[in-house]
């Protein structure tokens, strides 16, 4: 199943800073002795019978970013039948690597005492392998399957018999990667704590942009880490899963943001001046630019009186400003908005500077930062400022 490998390899990376290698577990040299001499027992194990391979061998490894791991081995007998047992510490993600021709493997997902059987042919191996005996080996038996559909389209469409234009192949492989998409989706959707998620993932995981991509991934991603939190609490998978989920997240927050408007902004509710709480939620039926800035910001008092125009051209056709201060001495920052002349009514502030969440939950790291949302409160602009914030709210605003 070595197009496996290589379908997965974009899959890993979002441009080159999200590395997608879940669950790693690292199984040395001296683990591997300990479970031989005795010293470390054995807590999963693999058997089964593989007709047609007599006297291959089976390898289980784990990936990593320093390439694959040994974890167990084992020969496959006469009669085709084997049985592999091993150590590992929690929940990871695996390879079963037969020792063919072919150098054919298949993605698993093991934890301890997990029991998993194997009963099928060589020729059969990665594609239907009628696995049995764990919580996830139905799912892989259906991935498989699907799995092996999809090669079979990707490999039509590349012989292209049929003669079909650049375009309509184009089309053909979007279509082939967006049905094995949806069966991924909706499988995590419909377990999200089931172990085999760790694979099922990588094909919510975009190649190399959100261009494409459907954001209701988000949704089973976020059930599959607070299912994995739940049921693996305190395991490195669910950690992982964490932090790989907040990547992507914060990822295609940052593309939507100034893209399309399918992200809606973070709530904010913080006090105003005089102490009262406002919602930014509250907004919801006007254009609103979200004004990250300070007092102390030179950048920002500079860019005010543009701002403080575009309020003025277009408030009577539905358009407001909520400035969020990163101020941390009140005086100052209610010093700024009446020198400022910075009239609009929606001023905000946890006086926390730098240390406020909602930089994080914004993702940025300067001021000043603006968020451009519509009527129904989602993210249509980021960083709009000068004349290109006037021509976008022209645009909206006629």
């Amino acid at each position: 199943m070595k197009n496996w490998m290589i379908k997965h390899k974009t899959g890993l990376i979002i441009g080159a800073f999200i590395v997608l290698i879940i669950g790693v577990v690292l199984y040395n040299k001296r683990q591997q002795s300990l479970l031989e001499t005795g010293g470390l027992e054995a807590n999963f194990e693999v058997s089964g019978k593989i007709a047609d391979a007599a006297g291959l061998m089976l390898f289980i490894e784990a990936p990593s970013d320093k390439g694959t791991i040994p974890v167990a081995e084992g020969q496959i007998n006469d009669d085709g039948t084997f049985e592999i047992k091993g150590n590992v510490p929690g929940l990871g993600y695996y390879f079963l690597r037969l020792n063919d021709e072919q150098n054919s493997l298949i993605p698993i997902t093991l934890k301890p005492e997990d029991r998993l059987k194997i009963n099928t042919r060589l020729m059969d191996f990665v594609s239907k392998p009628n696995a049995s005996g764990t919580s996830w080996s139905k799912t892989m038996n259906r991935y498989l399957n699907e799995f092996q559909r999809f090669q079979e389209k990707q490999q039509a469409l590349q012989l292209n018999e049929q003669s079909l234009s650049k375009e309509d192949v184009a089309k053909g492989f979007s279509a082939a990667k967006r049905e094995m998409e949806e069966f991924s989706r909706a499988q995590m959707l419909k377990d999200p704590s089931n172990p085999y998620n760790i694979i099922l993932s990588m094909d919510l995981v975009p190649s190399m942009s959100f261009s494409d991509w459907d954001p209701s991934n988000l949704e089973a991603l976020k059930k599959v880490t607070e299912a994995f939190e739940e049921k693996y609490a305190g395991q490195p998978a669910a950690e992982t899963f964490r932090n790989q989920y907040a990547q992507i997240e914060s990822a295609y927050f940052e593309y939507a943001s100034s893209v399309n408007g399918t992200i809606s902004a973070p709530e904010i509710a913080l006090p105003n001046p005089d102490g009262k709480t406002m919602k930014l939620s509250d907004l919801k039926g006007k254009i609103v630019l979200v004004d990250f800035w300070a007092s102390w910001c030179g950048p920002c008092r500079q860019e005010s009186p543009n701002v403080l125009k575009m309020y003025r051209k277009f408030k009577s056709k539905g358009f407001t400003v909520f400035s969020v201060s990163l101020d941390d001495d009140a005086n100052k920052w209610k010093e700024a908005i009446q020198k400022d002349h910075l009239e609009w009514p929606n001023h905000v502030s946890d006086l926390k500077g730098w240390k406020s969440p909602l930089v994080g939950r914004y993702g940025f790291d300067g001021i000043p930062f603006t968020v451009l949302l519509n009527r129904d409160g989602k993210i249509i602009g980021k960083d709009l400022r000068g004349e290109k914030l006037e021509e976008k709210l022209s645009e909206l605003l006629p």
